[in-house]
């Protein structure tokens, strides 16, 4: 994408159903647990690079025995950074203590990180934190040991406030108002409760103290914790936990907004938020990995007792389609044919845009995500290059000479790598003026393929701020002198902030907003931007469940065709010399192409929880307020 977006997080849970020495005995290790977590961190990188966290938990430890490790870091290469220091522990222990390396009881005994249970995570910071403090897992501490609970999400909670003051009114006094400690102080106080009346109860039956803490563990119900904690949640979310004495679970939103998948056998249960993940670290075909259902979590007892629990009503399914269009793997199979049809779906309006004249078109990619969509484009070409091969031979019959076929047969696509991504400049320039001259570097070209009277045909992943294309690939390609520049969006127009775990948190920075904007002023129109703002405000103290968004309305007098035309404008500017059009998928062509993930709320506006509607009602309200602040 040539806008980079952040993306909340990626999760990791593993579960070993045998004891430690029978991996140790079948492969090699009781470390297999460990070294497997860090393949599923790695795997997900393109999930979170700005900080990660591992935590493990040992079973039937005794008394006065570390049962909890957890390690975060914010490194430049956080994933490396924390496996480097459980290697540099374990490898310090061993040479330290030789007695250890055949023990696998003395292992666990005496060396952090080797557990049966185990939960990875990693984190952008979508909201400017990226304090060591902010990175998950987060632990919630006890010495009993049931009350002991362990976080870590792929979420964002659109009513952290309301889920704050409900902690308060039960006279909590959670340390920030951040949505991760209050999700995990809501599931503690809720897991405190479910242990002190098991505790009473057991103590009515006459057991003694010390008696009772296995049978804490035995009749804790975790479905029944995480349908009293998650009842007013809203958001979008894939929830791991760890209790201190071994139970573990998932819990995924009831619109299943945000993805998680799993694998079990008599070995381990796996979690995670991408499926190809979890085929190569434990190498299994695709349909042994299930997604979790929306509203569902997957519980692992300490026992091993493994259930799936309707935790909340499931909503109407709206999983993220972005996922799909960027930010989960393309080695997923499913994902890798959407990325393709996804491409082969925008070329009749490409076709149109160039005027059938494939033969002066070269086509291309944004590196590098876009490139599996360049696939399913450049597949229908050639279908259309094959058409027009057929029906130019039927209709000169037997008069064509051999030269002529070969001549007719020949013509193929012509495909160029054109754009190269080079130096992530923007990262480190803060002076306006030489700021843009720097970014407009960002990405090179190759020289010496484009004449003068050629379409450039190139397709990025979706078009979010257009910053990049304006200030970089446009002005690029320019150098190149195509007659026209065309760009491709593989994802319709995005006019709407996410609030589920994408950063995009304003209205303003999204050009497709930027584009209404100027034509409601063109058509002397602008009116309605005062009539929506006075409509948002109105809005301000309903429930949620009644509000409506009206920033639909600074859309509904414009074509698709009108807004990306207006894009174009923006887009372009007088020194650039070719034509540019910019062309987007139309949501209608999303759905076929990913009809699993139908949640499009980016582009339509259409919420699937009753917070996003406020969320953009009051990201409207700070555009028009001159307000920087987030709008959730």
């Amino acid at each position: 994408m040539s806008d980079a977006l952040k993306h909340e997080c990626g999760i990791a849970l593993i579960r070993l159903l045998k004891p430690l020495e029978y991996y140790k005995e079948k492969y090699g290790s009781a470390f297999y647990g460990v070294n497997k977590m860090y393949l599923m961190m790695e795997k997900q990188h393109n999930r979170g690079q700005d900080g990660a966290g591992f935590a493990s938990i040992k079973l039937d430890t005794k008394p006065g025995e570390r049962y909890i490790s957890r390690v975060r870091s914010i490194a430049q290469q956080p994933i490396q950074d924390i496996f480097s220091q459980i290697n540099e522990r374990v490898n310090r222990e061993m040479a330290q203590h030789p007695e250890y390396k055949d023990s696998v009881e003395l292992q666990k005994k005496n060396i952090p990180y080797v557990g049966e249970v185990l939960l990875g995570h990693v984190r952008y910071g979508t909201f400017g934190k990226n304090s060591v403090e902010s990175v998950h897992p987060f632990l919630r501490q006890n010495n009993w040991m049931h009350r002991n609970l362990i976080v870590a999400g792929n979420f964002n909670m659109t009513n952290v406030n309301e889920l704050f003051n409900n902690l308060v009114d039960i006279g909590q006094h959670p340390k920030e108002k951040a949505d991760t400690i209050t999700v995990m102080e809501k599931i503690g106080h809720f897991l405190d409760d479910a242990v002190s009346k098991i505790y009473k109860d057991l103590k009515k039956e006459g057991y003694s103290k010390i008696e009772c803490s296995p049978l804490i563990a035995e009749r804790l119900k975790l479905s029944k914790i995480l349908k009293r904690a998650a009842k007013n949640w809203d958001g979008g979310y894939a929830m791991a936990g760890l209790l201190g004495h071994g139970d573990s679970f998932v819990l995924r939103d009831p619109a299943g907004i945000r993805p998680a998948y799993y694998y079990k056998d008599d070995e381990v249960v796996v979690v995670a938020s991408e499926r190809p993940v979890i085929q190569t670290v434990f190498n299994v075909a695709f349909d042994d990995v299930k997604e979790l259902d929306p509203g569902h979590a997957i519980i692992t007892k300490k026992s091993g007792d493994i259930r799936i629990k309707k935790i909340l009503e499931p909503l109407e399914r709206k999983a993220c389609s972005f996922e799909r269009i960027y930010f989960s793997r393309g080695s997923d199979a499913e994902i890798y044919e959407e990325r393709k049809e996804l491409g082969r779906l925008l070329m009749p309006k490409v076709l149109e845009a160039i005027n059938n004249d494939t033969k002066n078109t070269v086509f291309s990619y944004i590196p590098n995500t876009a490139e599996t969509s360049f696939y399913g484009m450049i597949d229908t070409v050639e279908e259309h290059l094959n058409h027009k091969k057929t029906k130019a031979i039927l209709k000169g019959q037997r008069e064509l000479s051999a030269q002529k076929v070969e001549e007719i047969l020949s013509e193929r696509p012509r495909i160029e790598k054109i754009a190269i991504k080079d130096v992530k400049l923007r990262t480190f320039i803060t002076e306006d003026s030489s700021r843009d001259d720097l970014v407009a570097h960002v990405y090179d070209v190759t020289y010496g393929v484009i004449k003068p009277s050629d379409n450039l045909v190139i397709i990025d992943d979706s078009i979010v701020r257009g910053t990049t294309l304006k200030k970089s690939i446009i002005k690029m390609m320019d150098r190149l002198k195509p007659k026209k520049i065309i760009v491709v969006s593989s994802a319709p127009q995005i006019r709407y902030p996410d609030c589920y775990g994408i950063d995009m948190a304003n209205l303003e920075s999204l050009v497709a907003f930027r584009a209404a904007l100027e034509l409601l002023k063109d058509n002397n129109q602008y009116h309605i931007v005062e009539e929506v703002y006075q409509k948002c405000l109105k809005q301000v103290d309903l429930k949620d469940k009644n509000v409506v968004n009206y920033v639909k309305e600074i859309y509904s007098n414009f074509t698709d065709e009108q807004i990306s035309d207006k894009i174009s404008e923006l887009l372009s500017d007088e020194s650039v010399n070719a034509e540019v059009k910019i062309i987007f998928q139309p949501v209608e062509n999303l759905h076929k192409a990913c009809p699993k993930n139908l949640g499009d709320w980016y582009f339509t506006g259409d919420y699937p929880t009753d917070g996003g509607n406020r969320v953009v009602n009051r990201a409207f309200i700070n555009f028009y307020e001159g307000n920087k602040e987030r709008a959730y």
